[in-house]
């Protein structure tokens, strides 16, 4: 056995089932240190999950919304839902890379500058057709939209969406600014915005 960091791995391995398996000894050339680099990334990239996921539920508990999501930005105005917190599993949209064609610069530069926009009912509010349609297409009947942005003022990193699917909802000053101090807390955290 090969013990690093309190784990360990046995030199071969007999049966993987199909899933590639990387034999050690094949694979020497990776030192210790390499592999307690590759630990300790895992590790981080567990913690920033369970705390992303933990402070989302918070929120959508606090909220009593029906889906709570964080958006991250990989590139300019391009992104995807990277975690969710959902009242019923049927709500999904994990990985969802949103209405790429409707969210262009305009409304990056908007969210850029600090915009929060609380739409109470998609239905009656006037956006883009092609937006409304990719609301509709998720569930959403109502949302709120708060920005997160970085630190140090260098751009949009992602941003943090409450979603009401079951019907209209009108938001409160103080669900707008429960939102936003959230999402400010989230960039207290180096571990959540170090993507």
């Amino acid at each position: 056995m090969i013990g690093v960091t309190g784990l360990s791995w046995t030199k071969s391995y007999p049966d993987c089932s199909g899933v590639y398996c990387m034999n050690w000894e094949e694979n020497s050339q990776m030192s210790p240190k390499s592999l307690n680099l590759i630990i300790n990334r895992l590790i981080n990239n567990l913690k920033r999950d369970v705390l992303i996921q933990r402070q989302l539920y918070d929120i959508r508990e606090h909220l009593d919304v029906d889906r709570i999501v964080l958006y991250y930005f990989y590139r300019k105005w391009k992104g995807q839902v990277i975690a969710e917190s959902l009242k019923s599993q049927d709500l999904s949209i994990l990985g969802s890379t949103g209405a790429e064609d409707c969210f262009n610069q305009e409304y990056g530069e908007l969210y850029e500058a600090g915009r929060v926009k609380a739409t109470p009912d998609i239905e009656l509010e006037a956006i883009h057709e092609c937006h409304r349609d990719f609301l509709r297409s998720i569930n959403v009947r109502a949302n709120l939209v708060v920005p997160v942005i970085l630190p140090d003022g260098s751009g949009l990193w992602g941003l943090l969406i409450a979603h009401q699917c079951s019907g209209p909802r009108f938001w409160t000053q103080a669900d707008i600014d429960f939102l936003w101090l959230e999402s400010q807390k989230m960039l207290m955290s180096p571990v959540i915005i170090a993507r």
